[in-house]
């Protein structure tokens, strides 16, 4: 299995339970790892042969920066969804991880983070 990697995306959005969350807006952080085949774009060196990082990013940009979930866990599972919807056959599984650096939890942390795999993921 090879693997293709997003790291440390950065983010606008509006996403959380309390109101100040959906009004105010936060900063959001993504990982996305991506099982793939891209044995055959090592040896042609064509995009067609691969998955465009770019359309991946994009995903995640539309999703984070977009309607406002309560939940970074209905976050993360959008942008799997889509990731697999919008590549089926050539990205087998993805790793999803959605990190709030700033949430308003009173005490000291570094940030909260949501992580899941969906697919083939080994």
């Amino acid at each position: 299995m090879d693997y293709i990697h997003l790291r440390d995306m950065q983010f606008f959005g509006y996403h959380g339970v309390l109101p100040e969350e959906n009004v105010l807006g936060q900063r959001f952080r993504a990982s996305v790892s991506l099982a793939v085949d891209i044995k055959r774009a090592g040896e042609t060196d064509n995009l067609e042969d691969t998955v465009s990082y770019v359309g991946v990013y994009y995903i995640c940009k539309e999703v984070i920066e977009g309607e406002p979930f309560k939940l970074i866990e209905a976050v993360a599972e959008t942008v799997a969804n889509r990731i697999l919807s919008q590549y089926e056959g050539a990205v087998f599984g993805c790793r999803v991880e959605i990190i709030k650096p700033d949430p308003p939890i009173p005490g000291h942390y570094k940030e909260v983070a949501v992580e899941i795999v969906r697919g083939t993921f080994s």
